[in-house]
């Protein structure tokens, strides 16, 4: 990895320094840096909106665009992609140097006005994703649920070892009797089977 770009992670750590602002997803020396940012912006009423960032760096980046996936509770499905959209159109102009922080920087003062354009400014649907679904170059997310759990301990192990060895990231959640597995990775590894 770029010294420039340790230099960038090093960096955002230390700014986004707050209880849960900022997580490493996982970094890989062939697949690059994925990681989780969490901050807020200004929405049309001036209300800050609670934003969950997550960006991937390629291990080309600063010379190559990262990918960058955007959710909020506070945001319809429409206004999170005119918002990822935004961001990337904005990172065009900052290739070749560090730009994570400049491009939230950016989205904390332009937010509002994003969310004033017409075509961001209505929708009832919810910014979260469906079961499965493509995020970014052949990246996807998908989330299983779980009947049960009999030995907790031991599927926690088998879980993140078939998860390490296909290179996805994820969360394993307990919402009383619910589990779920969330999981982010390369298509061709999180993707079901056909029967």
């Amino acid at each position: 990895m770029a010294e420039v770009v340790l230099e960038e992670l090093s960096a955002l750590a230390a700014i986004f320094c707050g209880q849960d602002e900022w997580e490493v997803l996982s970094r890989s020396e062939t697949d690059g840096t994925v990681f989780r940012i969490h901050t807020k912006a200004n929405g049309l009423t001036d209300a800050d909106i609670p934003l969950e960032l997550v960006f991937h760096l390629p291990v080309t980046y600063p010379l190559c665009l990262p990918a960058i996936s955007i959710t909020s509770e506070h945001l319809t499905r429409a206004q999170c992609v005119t918002v990822k959209e935004k961001l990337l159109e904005q990172a065009k102009n900052l290739l070749s140097e560090p730009m994570v922080h400049e491009l939230i920087l950016w989205i904390q003062q332009n937010l509002r006005h994003i969310l004033n354009q017409p075509e961001t400014a209505s929708g009832n649907e919810k910014c979260t994703f469906p079961t499965s679904t493509i995020v970014e170059d052949g990246l996807w997310i998908t989330l299983l649920h779980l009947d049960h759990m009999r030995a907790k301990t031991k599927y926690i192990k088998t879980v993140e070892k078939w998860a390490s060895d296909l290179r996805l990231t994820g969360r394993l959640m307990f919402m009383g009797k619910i589990i779920l597995i969330l999981l982010q990775g390369d298509r061709n590894n999180i993707q079901v089977p056909k029967s």
